[in-house]
């Protein structure tokens, strides 16, 4: 996974000057197969980020990002008969978006290190197959294998995860995932757009107001459709809640992992009553189908109002008593210090989003690095740490909620009267991008409207460059702590699998 900078790599900021930015605050132009090469020998050298890759007909597309958190890309390049120069060639971190999208469109990245299907296990109609498939080999005396899943003994999603170890030292660990691959694209290709909006809050439910708040503006910056600015107070109060409830959570769960029920108790409790004030404000306990291009469904009346702030005082006492009893609890600590060690090297090659990356250092969140309102308008610290260890990813959390609940304070005074959706424009044609800062990390969503439906859209979920982290960072522990590393992590697998 190591990234050596590349000579000869192009800097996005170069090819920018004298365009124009779109509404969506990227700049769009196509580029030839020179420089889109150049330009992922930059994301190897650190002079840009990769944030997507997808194919939408014959062409492929880049959603870059500067490193300097200043400004954003996408460029396309038409392929030779579906062949393209690869990208992972190059920059490592697209070998997994690669494969994915020559399974599903059979565009082929030419020089592909790893040509094996990703989202494609042979079971889709015309492809059937029985071909196993085929996983890095074992080799070194006393070597072995543990393979685990894809059915799990908890209520989680399926996945792979095949283990090379040395009695209980993991050496190597594989992952094979794609099981709940659900045609997420193809759904939305010709859909109305309502329809695609209720399809993007079911990609990942447990993110499902950050996708529907990205699918949003991505469709507004496309149609020049302007939401009220309740409705834009109102997103974001409903995202910081989604962000509680799923931070609580991990923070109990990754407990649970290291023994300590008595912890895991109180932050199931805690987010039960996060959910049950959501439901009572917006009408469902995850918020599902609250936000829609143009505003939001469901207002939030002043007896709402006051329940989140009620729910703001005990979030905080909770919070507290977490952190002392975590803090006061040394053989809790020696579980989570210096256990899963994801090194900065490798968060900023992979751009890793959310804890995952604050956790080891990189200082990026949508909500600041390309800040759209009303975070633009609202004070908050970005919470970074540097140990890149479960200890550091749980501590993340625990800062981000006192974050949280500062925000929601904001955004409830600046609730005024008005309306909560926006008259849908004249215009029924254009293309849009987002990027919105999930619980766990960047989502970004990119749309292309024809004749007022849904010609293409791409989802990408911050799980795509966290899961390959998950590899490194389990290696060198024991076998017994992955549970403790994996859910310190908490990819999303639906989000993964499109």
């Amino acid at each position: 996974m190591s990234g050596v900078p590349e000579a000869g790599g192009l800097a996005l900021r170069d090819l920018v000057t004298g365009r124009a930015v779109g509404a969506d605050g990227y700049f769009r132009f196509p580029v030839d197969a020179e420089t889109w090469s150049r330009l992922c020998d930059g994301c190897a050298g650190g002079l840009q980020d990769l944030q997507a890759l997808w194919a939408d007909g014959g062409t492929m597309y880049l959603a870059l990002g500067d490193t300097g958190q200043t400004l954003r890309a996408i460029v396309s390049l038409a392929t030779d008969s579906g062949r393209y120069p690869s990208v992972a060639s190059r920059h490592r971190p697209a070998l997994r978006l690669e494969r994915a999208m020559h399974d599903l469109y059979g565009v082929e990245p030419v020089g592909l290190p790893d040509p094996r299907p990703w989202l494609d296990h042979g079971r889709w109609p015309g492809r059937q197959h029985d071909e196993p498939y085929a996983f890095l080999a074992v080799e070194g005396e006393g070597v072995h294998q543990i393979p685990v899943g894809p059915v799990h003994a908890g209520i989680i999603e399926p996945g792979h995860f095949r283990f090379t170890a040395n009695g209980e030292t993991v050496v190597r660990l594989e992952q094979r995932l794609g099981y709940v691959h659900k045609g997420v694209e193809a759904l939305m290709t010709g859909a109305a757009i309502e329809a695609g909006a209720r399809l993007a809050g079911r990609i990942s439910g447990d993110s499902t107001v950050a996708y529907a708040w990205a699918f949003a503006r991505a469709v507004e910056a496309a149609l020049g459709w302007t939401p009220p600015v309740r409705a834009v107070l109102l997103r974001a109060v409903m995202a910081e809640l989604e962000r509680l409830s799923h931070h609580v959570s991990d923070v109990g769960a990754i407990c649970n992992d290291a023994s300590v029920v008595a912890i895991h108790a109180v932050c199931a409790l805690q987010r039960e009553d996060v959910l049950a004030v959501a439901g009572a404000c917006f009408g469902h306990r995850l918020m599902m189908d609250c936000i829609v291009p143009g505003g939001v469904r469901t207002d939030l009346s002043p007896d709402g109002i006051g329940r989140i702030r009620g729910l703001l005082s005990r979030l905080e006492a909770t919070r507290n008593d977490v952190l002392r009893v975590y803090e006061s609890m040394p053989s809790l600590q020696d579980r989570t210090v210096s256990t899963g060690i994801v090194s900065p090297a490798l968060v900023r090659q992979y751009a890793a989003g959310g804890f995952v990356g604050r956790a080891a250092g990189r200082a990026f969140d949508a909500r600041k690095s390309f800040a759209y309102a009303p975070y633009d308008q609202v004070d908050f610290a970005l919470m970074v740490r540097s140990g890149g260890d479960v200890d550091a990813r749980l501590l993340v959390r625990l800062d981000e909620i006192g974050e949280s609940l500062a925000i929601l304070a904001q955004l409830l005074g600046r609730l005024a009267p008005g309306a909560i959706t926006g008259d849908r424009p004249a215009m029924t044609s254009g293309e849009g991008a987002a990027l919105i800062e999930a619980f766990r990390g960047d989502v970004f969503v990119d749309v292309r409207l024809v004749d007022g439906r849904l010609a293409h859209v791409h989802a990408r979920d911050a799980s795509w460059f966290q899961w390959p982290l998950l590899e490194a960072a389990i290696e060198g522990n024991i076998v017994a702590d992955f549970p403790l590393c994996n859910k310190s992590f908490n990819c999303s697998y639906s989000g993964h699998d499109l």
